[in-house]
């Protein structure tokens, strides 16, 4: 993968509205909600007419998603006992898989971010997922079904919103190119050997840092898969291919124009031992998980399957500058607001 030289990474961030009407009031806030309603709406339409059961996700639980790159879960008392706020609902997911095959969230999920992260464009502490879990599917699978959702709901918004693209001012240029062919796909070793190259410090054994995502992105003109991350830089859930060990059977979608990543997925580890074996090599203690090892040990189905980030995909779409210009009422790291 050849990648261009970085330029500074611009980390001046958009302006953060006084208050909640002067965000509200915004002729760009109300297009943006509007596209981003419009999105939900052909998101449901596509996972629907494709055998998709939609689930309400839970909002808090004895436990969560544990790989969420440094930021920290929020505990609640709930009647004496300590539980947290979602920070992404997968276990859910692959529980549900119990009742329904094809199963999808709307999931809010709550990340307390580092506060640095404020000035990323892309980073909030509340935020929702276009949740998507599939029985018996392959990490391919998944990804084809994402490029598929990610196509029809461009797709639909450049068709039916165009009044309210252009008063955002959106390239509808640009976004029929990102849906008019195949995503492309590149190794996570030879994404980041062409960042190391372009004189980014990557560290090959980890996630692309969200640096790394814009400039990988910044280079591209169709949304593209990032796939084959290193087991140890993701959670217990991913599965590690047989065929090359210490290689993680999962992805990341990364959309155009520099707006980096929209969605992470993979193929689920469902056997009993194996994520016992992994929650202890990733530093988790598995008592904690006991209800989800509990099912694991009588028997989860296998599963692949992936979480779109909504303000992220509707700030893509939108051409916005920033993921909070995408909320109602946003809530930045360390920013205290409505």
């Amino acid at each position: 993968m050849t990648v261009t030289a970085p330029e500074a990474v611009d980390e001046t961030p958009a302006p953060f509205p006084a208050s909640p009407d002067a965000h509200l009031t915004d002729p760009r806030t109300r297009a943006t909600l509007r596209v981003q309603s419009r999105m939900l709406a052909a998101t449901r339409t596509f996972l629907t007419a494709h055998g998709f059961q939609e689930l309400l996700p839970p909002l808090i639980g004895p436990v969560t998603d544990p790989g969420i790159r440094g930021s920290k879960q929020v505990d609640v008392d709930f009647y004496g006992h300590k539980y947290k706020l979602m920070t992404s609902a997968i276990l859910y997911k692959q529980a549900s898989l119990l009742a329904f095959d094809k199963i999808f969230y709307i999931a809010p999920n709550v990340r307390l971010e580092p506060i640095e992260t404020a000035v990323t464009h892309r980073h909030l502490a509340e935020f929702h997922q276009i949740d998507v879990e599939i029985r018996d599917a392959s990490r391919e699978d998944a990804m084809l079904l994402a490029e598929q959702l990610v196509t029809h709901v461009v797709t639909d918004v450049v068709a039916s919103m165009p009044a309210e693209l252009d008063v955002l001012g959106r390239d509808t240029a640009a976004l029929r190119r990102a849906a008019g062919d195949a995503f492309g796909r590149v190794g996570h070793a030879e994404a980041t050997a062409g960042l190391i190259a372009a004189g980014h410090p990557q560290d090959p054994a980890a996630e692309i840092d969200w640096q790394g995502e814009e400039i990988v992105s910044a280079d591209a003109e169709r949304p593209f898969f990032v796939t084959d991350y290193p087991k140890g830089s993701r959670g217990f859930y991913d599965k590690e291919n047989p065929e090359q060990p210490g290689v993680l059977r999962n992805f990341d979608l990364i959309a155009p124009e520099g707006y980096g990543e929209l969605a992470s997925g993979s193929e689920r580890e469902h056997d009993y031992a194996t994520l016992v074996t992994r929650m202890r090599e990733t530093g988790e203690n598995p008592a904690k998980y006991g209800w989800y090892l509990d099912l694991a040990r009588r028997g989860i189905p296998a599963s692949s399957g992936f979480g779109i980030g909504l303000e992220r995909f509707t700030r893509y779409v939108t051409g916005r500058q920033a993921a909070w210009q995408a909320s109602a009422y946003p809530k930045l790291p360390g920013v205290m607001s409505a």
